[in-house]
């Protein structure tokens, strides 16, 4: 079992950053694949970016050159750097482990980017 909680979310204007977190427990955090996912209201979650446990990154088209992805596994927790926010960027954010068969989710935490 994996728990993971996200954090860092909130209000910011066009342009802005944001760094959420997503702090993990009850496992071995290194052997996981660490993924962040999005959800807009009324839309489909898509996925955003993963750092495998190797740190190797892959990024959704829309958020490359301006999200990063970083693992620090010392502390069992996964950040995501977000800058040069867009309001089509507001979601809700989901942290996901990832483990053969095994797969656990956060609660989410809310970006919003607006004026």
């Amino acid at each position: 079992q994996v728990q993971l909680v996200e954090s860092g979310g909130g209000l910011v204007q066009p342009g802005g950053s944001l760094r959420l977190s997503c702090a993990a427990s009850g496992s071995v955090f290194s052997l996981y694949h660490m993924k962040w996912y999005r959800q807009a209201p009324g839309k489909q979650r898509e996925w955003v970016v993963t750092i495998t446990r190797n740190f190797n990154t892959d990024y959704a088209e829309s958020v490359k050159g301006r999200f990063t992805i970083s693992r620090d596994n010392a502390k069992n927790t996964v950040y995501l750097e977000m800058n040069s926010l867009k309001p089509e960027d507001t979601a809700a954010y989901y942290c996901n482990a990832a483990r053969g068969v095994f797969d656990y989710w956060g609660q989410g935490t809310q970006v919003t980017v607006s004026s």
